[in-house]
């Protein structure tokens, strides 16, 4: 199993010692440095300050937003940390929600499939270099020949030769469709929630996508990375409530009452009466309601909480359901440290070939 420290999105101001975090992670042995965004800060920027102190760690976008820039620009983005960082750059890319993408963003959040596709192509192409880009598609047209265009618009290839034509891209993605896709056409899956339990439904919509015609990998080449929080503790009741803001506003808060992705992950799950309760104080501005009608369940499901040997346990068993990287948050350099020692010492006992 490998570990990546997620360093998330900023609130209202840039976390803490940070940069220790990410110095005390590569030595402790983790693989990778993952930032994200939402609507403050950008999810390159970080990982372009923080790992240029680093040597060895991947650098991961977990995730950055589709709408934030066009799929040209974010290439451009890729390949520059890529060069920076001696080709440790993994693009992890996701749509958002229509709340961010239209509020936010100002675009259109419709068919948000067809989007990844041509957005991922996009980027693709831009990578390989081998021609100057075009796309025909509806959603980002290359030149742009629509309102307010001048008919001028030239098919590029970037001038910066891309370190890596293969510069691995991931996507975040939640529903049967999106997650049938994300096999189809990426290098690996980000899981924003994961639950051992329903690996075998996941699997089932991985394979969907790696039958396709013309489909980019297959399971063995393809890498499932898990949102997981992972605590050592001796008081896990008190870890978990810690959990539990955190679910509650990805429940309630994270998307509007009639379309919230991950209230629909977690109705999959069979917590259709908690999505229901939790959605509704959210949104009636009781958010410690909200929190209190999280189930101890549901955090067991998403979240590796207790002692070294049950952490070590809890490891072994996410491995055996398909994840291959655990994308953590720790708090401080001693949390970095106890993860490492109890995930990179948990072991592969009896795991299955994926």
């Amino acid at each position: 199993m490998r570990i990546g420290l997620q360093l998330g999105y900023w609130g209202a101001a840039p976390p803490d010692r940070a940069g220790e975090l990410v110095a005390a992670a590569e030595s402790a042995g983790f693989d990778g440095v993952f930032a994200a965004e939402s609507w403050g800060s950008d999810a390159f920027t970080p990982l372009a300050w923080w790992g240029a102190s680093t040597e060895r760690v991947r650098l991961g976008t977990s995730v950055a937003q589709l709408s934030a820039r066009s799929p040209a620009s974010c290439a451009m983005h890729a390949l520059t940390l890529d060069h920076l960082s001696g080709g440790r750059c993994v693009l992890g890319l996701g749509v958002s929600g229509p709340q961010v993408v239209e509020g936010w963003y100002g675009g259109p959040f419709a068919k948000p499939l067809a989007r990844t596709r041509e957005y991922v192509s996009i980027v693709r192409q831009v990578l390989a270099r081998e021609a100057p880009v075009r796309n025909d598609g509806p959603h980002h047209p290359l030149p742009y020949g629509g309102p307010g265009s001048l008919g001028l618009g030239k098919p590029l290839r970037p001038i910066t030769h891309p370190l890596r034509a293969d510069l691995p891209i991931w996507l975040g993605a939640e529903g049967p469709r999106n997650v049938a896709q994300t096999a189809e056409i990426a290098d690996g899956w980000i899981a924003v929630y994961f639950s051992p339990r329903v690996a075998p439904l996941y699997e089932e919509w991985l394979a969907d996508g790696f039958a396709r015609p013309g489909a980019r990998r297959d399971r063995a080449g393809f890498e499932v990375a898990a949102t997981c929080q992972v605590v050592v503790t001796e008081h896990a009741a008190a870890a978990k409530e810690q959990v539990k803001p955190s679910l509650a506003l990805y429940v309630g808060g994270m998307g509007a009452a009639s379309m919230n992705f991950h209230a629909d992950l977690f109705r999959r799950m069979g917590y259709g009466e908690a999505v229901e309760e939790i959605t509704a104080h959210f949104l009636a501005g009781r958010r410690a309601d909200a929190v209190a009608a999280v189930p101890d369940e549901l955090v067991d499901e998403v979240a590796i909480i207790g002692d070294r040997e049950q952490v070590r346990a809890g490891v072994r068993a996410w491995r055996r359901a398909g994840v291959d990287t655990l994308l953590v948050g720790c708090r401080d350099v001693a949390a970095v440290r106890s993860v490492a020692d109890a995930v990179l010492g948990a072991g592969d006992e009896a795991l299955p070939s994926c």
